[in-house]
């Protein structure tokens, strides 16, 4: 107990420090032997096998199988102990919830989806996810919740976890979120915009890199994704990437948030369906209509895929779309020069490369010559998944980048030993 007390109360101390680089390095897999991790650290032999034995005992590590000899006696490797902990993700879309849970790895173990329009308001939605959680969790054993991650599509004041003004979302401007699933769970929590949480994925899947990346998703609403050399930008309010709402020349159409000429107005999901419903009103013919006759539900979705199957009301719908989206896109590639871009959403995953071709096309005719040279414009993966992995990423991040110290000593993190310290 003493060994612990040392820890939580001296943490900026030299041992502190050098622990928690070797458990991150152990847990990263970029250092596995206890010969590596004296190289990667600079530290004395002594130094690492004593750090070693105190994160064994601290139950953080443990020997693992022996090492590919290289000359001499083969090493031991050591290994992060995943198993002691899960991650719960809940991802809240427009029209949508989806819940996971994953292992220390960020690995999604289990996943549920349901439709759900968010605009139902906080308190029956978070009722329904945390019960959606609690199935979830019902399957997946008995390992304790080290931390939870919440995506909502607004934007988020993450230092306070609370939607700002949230276009789509009435009711949920200041609400407490965080609050209500610390107190359901004990585990500490942390809420993102949705898009953020997708730049995290694409992140993870390029960890090697550090990054310049802009993610874009195109769904009901419009947003990007900052990542910059791998860490994301999120604005001194959490409204960085809000381009959805960025004023388009000469557009005039009323906004969802009450503003006239916003991007999401002309480009977003919800547009696309008012826009396509007034064409079939007036009697516009072809695949798209004949769906909408025959009863079936004017989405983003239908909209995106009949372009792809060639209808012309939603081709030209589509492409109009991405034009407009491709020219707000040069401008941030002017300023902010990512080496990726990644296109995501209903809009872009169901209408495929007649969405990406006019996007590309616009920034590469927009933005300067020198911001393109090696610039990658590509589609995200489309997996229901992607939102909870990005999830799972950033709440590793804050667990074990940025709290591990404050919560070392205790052997797992706990929403009121973070909260108060």
């Amino acid at each position: 107990m003493a060994r612990q007390s040392t820890l939580r109360f001296g943490a900026q101390t030299d041992e502190v420090t050098s622990l928690l680089r070797i458990v991150n390095l152990v847990r990263l897999g970029e250092a596995t032997t206890r010969p590596e991790l004296v190289r990667a650290t600079s530290l004395g032999r002594g130094v690492v096998a004593q750090r070693v034995d105190q994160a064994m005992e601290m139950g953080y590590l443990e020997d693992g199988e022996f090492a590919h000899p290289t000359g001499g006696r083969a090493p031991r490797t050591l290994r992060f102990r995943a198993e002691r902990g899960v991650l719960v993700e809940c991802a809240l879309g427009a029209m949508h919830i989806n819940v996971g849970v994953s292992a220390l790895t960020g690995d999604v173990i289990a996943h549920a989806h349901r439709e759900w329009d968010i605009a139902r308001g906080p308190a029956a939605t978070l009722e329904t996810a945390m019960a959606m959680v609690d199935d979830l969790l019902a399957g997946a054993g008995r390992a304790p919740i080290w931390g939870m991650g919440i995506g909502v599509p607004g934007p988020v004041n993450f230092a306070t976890g609370r939607p700002v003004a949230p276009p789509i979302m009435p009711g949920w401007n200041g609400f407490e979120i965080r609050r209500r699933f610390e107190q359901q769970y004990g585990a500490p929590v942390w809420v993102d915009n949705d898009v953020n949480l997708l730049a995290f994925t694409e992140r993870a899947r390029r960890r090697d890199e550090n990054p310049d990346l802009i993610y874009c998703k195109v769904g009901s609403g419009i947003g990007v994704g900052l990542l910059s050399q791998g860490r994301i930008h999120r604005g001194a309010q959490g409204a960085a990437g809000d381009i959805g709402h960025e004023r388009v020349r000469d557009a005039d159409v009323v906004c969802r948030c009450g503003k006239a000429g916003c991007l999401e107005a002309v480009a977003g999901g919800w547009a696309l369906i008012r826009d396509a419903q007034q064409a079939i009103d007036v009697g516009a013919d072809g695949y798209l209509a004949e769906r909408v006759n025959g009863g079936s539900l004017l989405t983003p979705e239908l909209v995106a895929m009949a372009a792809q199957d060639g209808d012309t009301l939603a081709t030209s719908l589509v492409r109009t779309s991405a034009q407009y989206v491709g020219e707000a896109l040069a401008s941030l590639v002017n300023m902010f020069n990512p080496g990726v871009i990644v296109v995501g959403g209903a809009i872009a995953a169901g209408a495929g490369e007649v969405y990406l071709a006019d996007i590309r096309q616009r920034i590469y005719e927009l933005a300067h010559p020198l911001a393109t040279l090696d610039l990658k414009i590509v589609r995200s993966v489309d997996d229901v998944r992607e939102p909870l992995r990005g999830c799972a990423e950033m709440v590793r991040e804050q667990l074990f980048d940025v709290t591990f110290p404050r919560w070392l000593g205790d052997g797992q993190p706990s929403a009121a030993a973070l909260r108060s310290a």
